[in-house]
């Protein structure tokens, strides 16, 4: 990458759903057996990937074309996290280099953590079923605040579990709550481009940095 490592970092979060972990398998299929279920023709995986960030918001409009306020979203969505919770670790699994990636973050001594969106009920079977993300100094999950993402909220409750001041640290996520989260605690914010991505354009998200692969993100720490 030609943009200038970024200076005096000291700690790097994650976001989890299309950062970290390719988890559009297991949440495409969540939602994919609401609408087998109720007589529809099942969607390839392709049409979900795409909003899988999104978790239930996501996932249900691509299956059934509805948003929050439709009448039947509350019983669909926890009908999906049923489904969801059943399956989720059937498929998922890390993208790959990130094993590589978090390698070389422990080697140069960088405490790491994870924010995500994500409930605490289904954070924690991913953190424990995967050794790598075990590593992680701080977890923070979409309800271990009053607040998500992307309010600053869960991010800055990160950085006070690493013992570390938010200006010093780096947000790496795949949607532009992540870079407006990041943004707005005070950190630097990569948008990895690799992710999910919704269906905005990363380049206009406002992202300190853009990664194609999780390698890029050395390069943008510096030197050893």
């Amino acid at each position: 990458m030609s943009k200038p490592a970024f200076q005096g970092v000291r700690a790097v979060l994650f976001d989890l759903d299309g950062t970290l972990v390719d988890s559009a398998p297991d949440l495409g299929a969540a939602a994919d057996k609401l609408r087998v279920e109720r007589g529809l023709p099942s969607l390839p995986l392709e049409q979900y990937r795409p909003l899988a960030g999104a978790g239930a918001r996501g996932m249900l409009s691509v299956a059934f074309g509805i948003t929050p306020e439709h009448p039947d979203f509350v019983e669909l969505r926890d009908a999906f996290f049923a489904n969801y919770e059943a399956c989720i670790l059937e498929r998922t699994d890390v993208f790959p280099g990130i094993a590589q990636m978090i390698a070389q973050i422990e080697e140069r001594g960088l405490p790491w953590g994870i924010v995500t969106n994500k409930a605490t009920r289904f954070t924690q079977p991913l953190i424990q079923a995967m050794p790598l993300l075990r590593g992680a100094g701080a977890v923070v999950s979409g309800d271990t605040t009053p607040h998500s993402k992307p309010h600053p909220e869960p991010l800055l409750e990160a950085a006070r579990r690493l013992g570390v001041e938010p200006s010093s640290c780096i947000y790496v996520g795949d949607d532009e709550r992540d870079i407006v989260a990041g943004e707005a605690a005070g950190m630097k914010t990569v948008a990895a481009v690799y992710g999910y991505l919704g269906t905005k354009t990363p380049s206009a998200w406002g992202a300190d940095a853009m990664i194609n692969s999780p390698d890029e993100l050395l390069k943008l720490l510096g030197p050893d």
